[in-house]
């Protein structure tokens, strides 16, 4: 079924009973209204150790700073702006207090950054190792939030920064971790000392930046905004373009066509797939963990959009009998398909 087919089948039947419950389940962040000039944005990650994140190569500051820009790109995502979080832990009996200090030192660093508060949370023991789980809270004006819903025909499709490189740099790490376990193995039960395992990861720092220290894209928002674009629907890369886009289409009730020439693509991110002999294109279309946005503009904005720096059209929004298709360079074209990571599985 997976998660957002277990998402469809647990909400099919809830209904919203609060005047102020504007929006519900079903975008980056719930959108209350509790009167006023503006409205609450609410978003929840939940990160659990073996599923999101290894600590055998992750280091603790990097996952408390990612573990809050997950969630600020959920309220970027929304055309909002992050004000609060909590932060509620799990944590088994092998971390220590100065394990946990360490992590929120990230925490509160990304919170620095955002100019986000820190206003509560839980803590509780784990059997199992650690679960973080984060809730952001943000505001915006009612005209300006920006739902995955609003993708009409003939809009353009954007993204920021580049696609893939979080993909390649979890693939690094993986491969260096296996480096490591097989020569612990080859060691086991000889009398020599084994030597300092040293990984390799010369010229990629770029690749593991973007995997272990990923930035929620509030300048992009900021950059649309001074240019007077208002997006006619958004949301963040976080589980990979293919799936995001098909969200938007399904939504929209729309179609699309990407183009593969346009896919913004890093050198080290083409150099690493090469070197692992994957396809560059799927990696950008299907890795995730980008913390892009990827949005809509109506065609008119074409010329201010494409001077926002970072910045790139890929593609446009067609009629929903058109389908999804990322179109080759030879003109060929292939049905896109949600291909992107599943917690689920």
């Amino acid at each position: 079924m997976g998660e957002f087919g277990l998402i469809d089948r647990i909400s099919e039947n809830i209904q919203l009973e609060q005047t102020s419950s504007e929006k519900g389940i079903g975008d980056d962040c719930a959108v209350l209204n509790y009167g006023g000039p503006t409205r609450t944005l609410v978003t929840t990650d939940l990160l659990m150790e073996g599923v999101h994140f290894d600590l055998q190569y992750v280091p603790l500051k990097h996952l408390g700073y990612k573990s809050v820009m997950v969630n600020l790109s959920d309220i970027y995502a929304m055309n909002g702006t992050p004000r609060q979080i909590t932060v509620s832990l799990a944590v088994s009996k092998r971390f220590t207090v100065e394990d946990i200090e360490e992590l929120y030192a990230g925490i509160r660093l990304a919170c620095e950054q955002h100019h986000v508060d820190i206003v509560g949370g839980d803590t509780t023991s784990s059997l199992t190792g650690l679960a973080i789980s984060i809730t952001a809270i943000g505001e915006a004006r009612p005209e300006d939030i920006v739902y995955r819903s609003g993708a009409k025909e003939t809009d353009l499709i954007c993204v920021s920064g580049n696609l893939g490189a979080a993909y390649m740099g979890l693939q690094l790490l993986e491969r260096e971790k296996a480096v490591f376990e097989q020569q612990r193995r080859d060691s086991a039960g000889k009398n020599t000392q084994a030597i300092p395992f040293e990984p390799d990861f010369s010229g990629r720092e770029y690749l593991l930046e973007r995997q272990l220290k990923p930035e929620a894209r509030r300048d992009i928002v900021e950059a649309l905004a001074s240019a007077g674009i208002r997006p006619t629907s958004m949301m963040d890369i976080s589980d990979g373009l293919s799936s995001e886009l098909m969200h938007i289409c399904k939504q929209s009730g729309v179609g699309c066509r990407v183009y593969e020439e346009r896919l913004p693509l890093d050198y080290q991110t083409a150099v690493m797939a090469e070197e692992f002999n994957l396809s560059v294109i799927t990696c950008a279309m299907n890795g995730g963990e980008d913390y892009e946005l990827l949005f809509t503009v109506p065609l008119t904005d074409h010329d201010r959009v494409s001077q926002i720096p970072d910045v790139k059209v890929i593609g446009y929004i067609t009629k929903p009998e058109l389908g999804h298709a990322l179109i080759c360079p030879d003109g060929s074209e292939f049905e896109l398909k949600a291909q992107g990571w599943n917690p689920l599985q």
